[in-house]
């Protein structure tokens, strides 16, 4: 518990915690991620799913795109967990002041975040590749074969594919706001561990998230039990403060 007490006091003296998540934040939700042994990546397709989602299949073979685009990525109807309501809260207290992920289900935002930098966009904005005509989610869920604007154009979900550049004004945002999280530990978590958020939430309400850096990700996924994963959090930001101090 003794722990647990100084993470929480951190968070309480920071005054400018920047978070970076990904796939594992939303698996609370059950929006399944792409590496887990049921993810995208390990199940059969006619192609890799790293080529389906590639810009360069998209151009030469839309159909197939759009098929397992409204099959496997449009994840519609699923609810905030407990991980995107706390950083919400965060927010409304002033302490948070950007969340960076990599995910593109906007749950984020539907839990009342609005400082969220979506690093590879988001299956609710779509646009007209022609005239530029903005679409919803629910257009390319309810359309058939390749999605189409009203002018012939195809709608292109404003997600980035393998081929793609990160839009760099997000970008820029995500640093500035990185290099100016507070003087205090900033917390930041990686997508591949940020699963563990939910899982200390659950187990005690007044345990705040821990944000976990990607430098920690290997004491933390080889950790056995949560005090050994908050434990290998506390090394990383020590040393983290240590190194900025030197």
């Amino acid at each position: 518990m003794e722990n647990l007490e100084k993470l929480k006091t951190w968070v309480q003296e920071s005054k400018r915690i920047v978070f970076f998540g990904g796939a594992g934040v939303s698996t609370e939700s059950g929006i399944p991620d792409f590496r887990s042994v049921d993810g995208l990546y390990n199940q059969k397709f006619d192609y890799p799913p790293e080529t389906i989602i590639s810009h360069s299949f998209f151009m030469k073979n839309p159909e197939y795109f759009f098929r397992f685009y409204r099959e496997k990525m449009l994840p519609l109807g699923f609810s905030p967990n407990i991980t995107h309501k706390k950083l919400a809260q965060w927010e409304e207290a002033g302490k948070l002041t950007a969340v960076i992920t990599q995910n593109i289900d906007g749950l984020h935002q539907k839990a009342g975040s609005r400082r969220v930098l979506e690093l590879h966009g988001s299956v609710l904005r779509n646009y007209c590749m022609k005239c530029h005509k903005s679409y919803s989610a629910e257009y390319i869920k309810n359309s058939q074969g390749i999605c189409r604007c009203d002018c012939g154009g195809i709608v292109k979900p404003d997600v980035v594919l393998y081929e793609e550049s990160l839009d760099s004004q997000v970008l820029e945002k995500s640093i500035y706001s990185s290099d100016h999280s507070s003087s205090a530990p900033p917390f930041i978590c990686d997508s591949y561990t940020s699963r563990y958020i939910a899982f200390v939430l659950r187990s005690s309400s007044e345990v705040p998230i821990p944000l976990i850096s990607p430098l920690s990700m290997t004491m933390i996924i080889s950790a056995s039990s949560t005090e050994e994963i908050l434990c290998a959090i506390m090394i990383f930001v020590v040393s983290g403060i240590s190194s900025r101090n030197a």
